[in-house]
């Protein structure tokens, strides 16, 4: 490590927000100390020891920015110097109007970089308990995957219970087992994206018959049994696909089945009773995953079930579905809105831990937790975003949380969550003002015009904000 006049600040666990937050603390001219336990210690859900590893989908999802929530979130990180868009942006993959990355390239170029600074120092170790009080300023960002220990340190600490839900993981495809006499290339309204086509996805058409056989098959599938954690929710972002069809024969077809905006290229005058896509999920294209498609579902079953599926009759899976645990703390409780512990100053929370969801949420989280850490450090004063932007409106959701009830409005509840527009605060009146020369303006073309404006205005407002912090 360089010689710094700082004392470093340490970080608990090497994902994206971790990584993010050390990025953001070394660039500020403030050693780190990175302790990761993988390469130690293994998870559930992780197959390697690199930082920042993926394990669901390889998607950061739309990078469309004048529209999009999410592509406002993109946006700004990509102004702050976020290393997590800066390594997406060099391994991105086709994937329509997504951002969608290799996943192994992305994660080996965040670790190549995480290594080669100079201001950063990666320990292998697993941290059992809070840290030490020696380490004045610190970051957990140990993610959903927190290990039982930890966990349990942090419930000591807070007097709160951490909450739980489950999280599943969608399979991957060989590309080359993917019979393309009954599939066909196409993104859906054949959008074209980032280093995309317009054919940016394999489109697998069911029949009506075909549809219902599929979904009794899931109904009926031998799930996993959860005896210990049973009534534990599930996030609405990341239902298992069973647990859709269960919820009404027709969810999927309006979900992740949904055959709107595509046309069977074998057969272009017969309309899709529903469609499954898969996604390129790295770069030589070999891979691809199965769009909407986690599971709990034994291995056994998901091969044969899947497997009814046109054109996956000889589907090769280069990993099947599965489940992993989530833990994330009551924020809106527990945190200052500086991510910092309030019952311990100079500890704060990054990532999906804090009760985001999604992996470029919990990368800006980190973001923000680094940068707030480094202000912290070199006795700047620590500048929040505005609440007008996708960085500040997702910290007020963590940090703030939201009234349910208005017989109870002092009661809240805090569920995860991704960035998404009605996080945003509303447009002063008078903002949306009828183009000239149209009679009617209402309904969709209204809601496309009020994103358009939010979205303008959080970019303009992220920039005058980091041109101040």
């Amino acid at each position: 490590m360089t010689d710094s006049s700082f004392s470093p600040i340490h970080i608990i666990g090497g994902g994206l927000a971790g990584s993010e937050a050390a990025w953001q603390i070394a660039q500020a001219g403030v050693p780190v100390i990175l302790h990761e336990m993988r390469g130690v210690r293994g998870t559930d859900a992780h197959k390697t020891d690199g930082l920042a590893e993926l394990v669901c989908s390889n998607s950061f999802r739309s990078d469309d920015a004048t529209s999009n929530a999410v592509g406002v979130i993109h946006a700004e990180m990509r102004m702050a110097n976020s290393l997590i868009m800066a390594c997406a942006d060099r391994h991105q993959v086709p994937a329509g109007g997504a951002l969608a990355v290799d996943r192994d390239g992305f994660s080996d170029a965040v670790t190549a970089e995480i290594n080669a600074h100079p201001l950063i120092t990666i320990v292998r170790e697993e941290v059992t308990g809070l840290p030490p009080e020696a380490w004045d300023l610190a970051i957990i960002a140990s993610g959903p995957l927190t290990s039982p220990s930890l966990a349990e340190a942090i419930r000591e600490k807070t007097g709160e219970d951490a909450l739980a839900f489950f999280d599943a993981i969608a399979p991957i495809v060989h590309r080359d087992s993917i019979n393309m006499d009954i599939c066909w290339y196409q993104s859906r309204y054949d959008k074209v994206g980032p280093g995309g086509t317009g054919k940016d996805y394999i489109n697998c058409p069911l029949d009506e018959t075909q549809y219902n056989a599929f979904i009794d098959a899931l109904i009926e599938g031998d799930a996993v049994g959860f005896k210990e954690w049973e009534g534990t929710p599930y996030f609405d972002g990341c239902l298992p696909i069973e647990v859709m069809a269960e919820r009404g024969r027709e969810t999927l077809r309006h979900g992740p089945m949904k055959p709107m905006g595509l046309t069977n290229a074998h057969n272009p005058t017969v309309k899709a009773y529903a469609v499954v896509q898969l996604r390129q999920d790295n770069a030589l294209g070999t891979l691809y995953n199965m769009v909407g498609f986690q599971t709990k579902l034994k291995y056994g079953a998901q091969a044969e079930i899947f497997r009814m599926i046109p054109g996956l009759e000889n589907a090769e899976f280069a990993r099947l579905g599965g489940l992993h645990r989530n833990t994330y703390i009551h924020s809106p409780t527990l945190l200052d809105p500086t991510l910092q512990l309030k019952a311990r100053p100079g500890l704060r929370f990054a990532g999906q831990i804090t009760g985001c969801e999604g992996y470029v949420e919990s990368a800006s989280i980190g973001l923000l937790a680094g940068r707030f850490a480094a202000a912290e450090r070199k006795g700047e004063d620590i500048s929040l975003p505005p609440a007008t932007t996708a960085l500040g409106s997702l910290l007020n959701h963590i940090t703030g949380g939201h009234i349910v009830s208005d017989e109870e409005p002092g009661k809240r509840s805090f569920q995860p969550m991704n960035i998404n527009f009605g996080l945003f605060p509303e447009l002063e009146p008078g903002s949306i003002v009828k183009p000239e020369g149209v009679k009617r303006f209402r309904g969709k073309d209204k809601t496309i015009m009020k994103r358009q404006l939010v979205a303008a205005r959080a970019l303009e407002d992220c920039k005058a904000w980091l041109g101040r912090a």
